[in-house]
């Protein structure tokens, strides 16, 4: 009975030595960060940055698809700067906002405890003496 797969015994032992060829490697395509431009795009559209890193991811699609690897490198990049951006803008703006309110109500707490004696001063002694 003869069997088409190798036996156990007879099969090559695997050198521990590998050598890549430089022409045998093949660069990684880029990535295309669509999903973190949807997010962007739906749950924090920050001046339309968003929107803009989502035209670039699916330009870096396109180009990645259709075997322009350098073009679709280049898109890859624009849409991750744009994606920075729109994810720094709608987590730093929303912080400094929360700061400026918090500062704000600090502020006014202490300036109507200040005036509260303003307001409770009595003018002329005489007022309450002449009932």
């Amino acid at each position: 009975m003869d069997t088409s797969y190798p036996r156990e015994d007879y099969l090559p032992v695997p050198s521990h030595k590998h050598n890549p060829s430089p022409t045998g490697l093949v660069p990684t395509p880029p990535r295309d960060h669509l999903v973190w431009s949807i997010f962007n795009t739906i749950y924090m559209n920050f001046c339309c940055l968003g929107f803009v890193a989502l035209a670039f991811s699916v330009k870096a699609r396109d180009r990645k698809a259709s075997g322009d690897v350098e073009a679709a490198r280049r898109f890859s990049s624009k849409a991750r700067c744009y994606n920075v951006l729109a994810t720094a803008g709608s987590v730093v703006l929303p912080l400094l906002l929360a700061a400026l309110v918090i500062t704000g109500v600090i502020h006014l707490s202490k300036l109507a405890q200040e005036s509260v004696g303003f307001f409770t001063y009595q003018f002329s002694p005489s007022d309450e003496e002449d009932n």
